[in-house]
């Protein structure tokens, strides 16, 4: 099966529990990649939902079963930082167990210098002061993605491409613009105030790799609307990565898998050939695969 490699994975706002998740994409995502860090930051478990009468599906299941399977066989190390939504947390931390170990946050080694990384619900006042109406809003927000996937149902009848109603209002209304701006600025002074080099965050459903003054400033996004993680590679670069993105990388990857096996055969004596096209058919359009650039992937 091929696997993209990675140095670091990191994920956040998974939301599992919740009717909102995307939990093909995510499993699908977790299934062909192999890193040796994977930094699960908040909101994996959307605790807050499941109390509201949320869905456990076999698929939730399963991206758990996935995590521990790269523990197991890859020996993928795993940090799990709490976030707002599975706050249950904060009476066991900080706390490890089958290879996993939940803190509060992290601090991630590169060769550029060190991230300071965390859920970021610390820098969000009504999250951190006032939980009810933080709760409410999240009620809020789940009822908009109900009424956003009965549009873009729509949408697709008329053959019209996927609307975010909540990245629109994102982008367009004024508090939730300041809302954003304040939410990377605290990140950003607290990063710069204890000397490291970049903060990783998630919390606000909004993926982002950008300079805010001389602080790195990234966020993974969400497994709701936007499907981003952030991941890095062996040279320490660190980027945005979202799924459409992900599935034509994995794309490329198979077809140089299938290009390189076609060479080998091509390469054996008469007698063996014949043996392989016997039991593996052969696929000549395999060989026009465009090969994946070695600065970013592993074989």
């Amino acid at each position: 099966m091929a696997k993209l490699k990675f140095r670091t994975v990191i994920l956040s706002d998974i939301h599992l529990g919740s009717g909102g998740c995307q939990i093909d994409a995510v499993n699908d995502f977790i299934r062909h990649i192999r890193c040796e860090k994977l930094i699960l930051n908040g909101d994996i478990i959307d605790t807050w939902a499941l109390k509201r009468n949320g869905v456990w599906t076999k698929q939730h299941s399963r991206f758990v079963r996935q995590v521990l399977k790269k523990i197991e066989k890859d020996n993928t190390r795993v940090i799990y930082l709490r976030g707002n939504h599975d706050d249950v947390l904060d009476r066991f931390l900080p706390m490890s167990f089958a290879g996993i170990h939940i803190v509060r946050q992290h601090v991630h080694r590169t060769s550029k210098g060190d991230y300071l990384v965390l859920h970021g619900d610390v820098f969000d006042a009504i999250t951190t002061h006032m939980t009810w109406l933080a709760k409410l809003g999240d009620i809020g927000y789940t009822l908009l993605l109900e009424v956003n996937k009965w549009y873009n149902k729509w949408r697709t009848w008329r053959g019209k491409e996927y609307y975010s109603l909540s990245a629109e209002i994102k982008a367009r209304v004024k508090g939730a613009v300041s809302f954003i701006s304040s939410f990377e600025d605290a990140l950003v002074n607290i990063a710069k105030d204890k000397g490291y080099y970049g903060v990783i965050c998630g919390h606000i459903h909004t993926p982002a790799n950008k300079m805010l003054g001389e602080v790195h400033y990234l966020n993974s996004g969400d497994w709701v609307e936007s499907l981003t993680a952030l991941v890095e590679f062996p040279d320490g670069r660190i980027e945005v990565l979202n799924y459409v993105d992900f599935k034509q990388m994995l794309e490329v990857k198979r077809q140089e898998r299938k290009a390189r096996k076609l060479a080998r055969i091509v390469s054996l004596p008469e007698r063996q050939i014949e043996e392989a096209g016997e039991s593996q058919p052969l696929r000549p359009e395999a060989t026009s695969a465009a090969p994946i650039p070695e600065a970013m992937y592993h074989s």
